[in-house]
């Protein structure tokens, strides 16, 4: 396997892989990164789509990508990734993936134009005071000290982050800037997440620093993801044969060791409570999706918390016993061991009353009826105890929701504190609960709040033990490559696999793996796209460095003499143009 950039690859159209015909793939999980690996099976290494198996315990696909209108409590969504244009493998599969909005039309195609008429930015990304404007103008407000620990840590070697966490290596004066409120809650990052994630998280977005206030740097489906991404997904591959077994719960895998060489040899399963066992053949392989962020989530309702579940995550226990049988296969109890630190609760919201709506226009400045861009991304309460984060994409969220319903993702980061209007902590909350919180971060007057939570709207919480586990400290080995170093006929899939400078969290690290998993096993004459390199082009740096500085420019150093002819030097060169290009002289 080789990764590539340019047009010559990105239109290339492989031969049929070797052993292609014969190859029987078995595919553990669902989720986005397990339904890419079969989209590439079939479209690139010439695999029958007959041939390959999704084992999925569930009842639906799509994993964390999820949209649902659940009987008796309502429109629930986990969460929903945010896009951008150089998701370099997610966007080389959707335009093979045919939409089922448009005629004639890729996934790509659709969500090209979509965002071509209505492109995305913000208009208030974050409040105080009850809805008010939180001021900050776009400005980082990133103190001397605070930048050059930001440089430090982009600069630093990944050994040197290993183990680490953020507030290990950030000052306070960088933790209590708008920068870290903009990142912290755009990513889901706490201070004693992984340093190391941090410092990826900074390569591979540093040309989209600029866009942190307003969300000009992300795109965003025209519906949910489930019903946007996952269910054009398996209309494509249902039509290519792939058969998918739900209600099947894989249990371990068997793999030999011979002469340097592993090979798995059987997948156990649990499907309908019998146990069955899938030998694996000459040319068979396993794709397994390790580790999941939302394992063990549990739905409240309106009236209800929702619980933490710390009990057997059957995603976890699977990685846990397939790690035991080699040291290359990852640490999983890295990642999982710690539900205080990876846990955090979101909540959706569907209004019922019209007097919500208008003040959610009051923020966002939108009409949310409009059915184009309303929030543009998540509006923060910077002063709410939870770091409550909310957002109401285009509606209608869902094809089937009411037009005069408004459906609203909201989430906190600080779960065990106190809320702000409710006194309780939020993970102990009803839906009606969290739905009072938010209306008082909102804006709307305190005696109005009970009444208009009661019968105003409908909230389903969820609370997810793992959400944030693959940001806990980690260090070389702790993940497994894709392709561990000698395996022959397995890889490992999803957001613990380890595949480079790619950064997880995102749909394009999943899809990536089951990219890179496909490609090598099979040997795919053609090149994966490589991560997006902007952090090695210099305009990119420039634009970001300008940004984190508010606008600064660089002070030339030593006395005036010298700084007149140094500046004299510049003005006439190429450095002097890109420095003066992206406004730092």
């Amino acid at each position: 396997m080789q990764h590539t950039a340019g047009n010559y690859e990105a239109f290339a159209r492989p031969r049929p892989a070797r052993h292609a015909q014969e190859t029987k793939a078995y595919i553990v999980g669902s989720g986005l990164a397990g339904l890419a690996a079969a989209v590439f099976l079939i479209r690139d290494a010439g695999v029958p789509g007959a041939n390959v198996t999704i084992l999925e315990k569930g009842d639906i696909a799509g994993g964390a990508l999820d949209g649902l209108d659940v009987p008796d409590k309502g429109f629930v969504i986990r969460g929903g990734r945010e896009l951008e244009d150089h998701m370099e493998c997610l966007w080389d599969m959707m335009r093979s993936i045919p939409s089922l909005e448009l005629e004639d039309a890729s996934v790509l195609d659709e969500f090209y134009w979509l965002n071509k008429d209505d492109p995305n930015y913000s208009l208030r990304r974050a409040t105080v005071r009850q809805g008010e404007d939180a001021g900050h103008d776009g400005r980082f407000d990133l103190p001397k000290r605070a930048q050059k620990d930001l440089l430090k840590i982009f600069l630093a070697e990944r050994a040197e982050m290993e183990g680490k966490r953020i507030d290990e290596v950030m000052g306070r004066e960088f933790l209590d800037s708008p920068f870290w409120m903009y990142w912290r809650t755009m990513f889901a990052f706490e201070e004693w997440h992984s340093a190391l994630e941090f410092k990826l998280y900074l390569h591979r977005f540093v040309h989209h620093i600029g866009g942190l206030p307003d969300f000009t740097a992300l795109k965003f489906t025209k519906y949910n993801q489930y019903e946007s991404f996952v269910l054009p997904l398996m209309h494509y591959l249902a039509e290519h044969g792939v058969v998918f077994q739900s209600g099947t719960e894989v249990l371990d895998v068997d793999f030999a060791h011979r002469n340097g060489e592993i090979r798995a040899t059987a997948v156990h399963c649990r499907r309908e409570g019998a146990e069955e066992t899938i030998e694996l053949g000459e040319h068979d392989l396993a794709l397994m999706t390790i580790g999941s962020l939302v394992d063990n989530s549990d739905d409240g309702d309106h009236h209800t918390p929702a619980v933490l579940n710390e009990g057997p995550a059957p995603a976890w226990d699977l990685w846990k016993r397939i790690a035991k049988k080699d040291a290359s296969f990852g640490r999983p109890e890295v990642f999982c061991s710690s539900i205080e630190e990876t846990k955090w609760e979101s909540a959706t919201v569907t209004t019922l009353d019209q007097r919500i709506p208008a003040y959610i226009e009051r923020i966002a400045q939108r009409d949310p009826f409009s059915g184009r861009v309303v929030t543009g991304g998540i509006v923060t309460a910077e002063d709410s105890s939870w770091l409550l984060s909310w957002t109401v994409n285009r509606q209608p969220h869902f094809k089937k929701q009411p037009k005069d319903q408004i459906v609203v993702w909201v989430y906190g980061l600080f779960v065990d504190v106190e809320g702000d209007y409710v006194k309780k902590p939020l993970a102990q909350c009803t839906g009606e609960e969290i739905t009072q919180e938010w209306l008082y971060h909102l804006g709307v007057p305190v005696e109005e709040i009970p009444e208009l939570a009661a019968t105003g709207a409908r909230c389903v919480p969820v609370m997810m033990p793992y959400v944030t586990s693959f940001f806990m400290p980690r260090r070389a080995g702790d993940r497994p490559r894709v392709v561990p170093e000698g395996a022959q006929n397995f890889a490992f899939l999803g957001q613990f696999a380890e595949t480079g400078r790619d950064t997880i969290f995102t749909t394009e690290y999943s899809v990536r793996t089951g990219m890179e998993a496909v490609y090598e096993l099979l040997d795919v004459e053609r090149g994966v796209p490589e991560t997006w390199g902007s952090t090695y082009d210099v305009r990119d740096l420039l634009e970001a460095a300008a940004r984190m500085r508010d606008g600064e420019k660089v002070e030339m150093p030593g006395p005036a003499a010298l700084r007149s002819y140094l500046r004299g030097r510049l003005e006439h060169g190429e450095i002097g143009q890109l420095l003066e290009e992206h406004g730092l002289m």
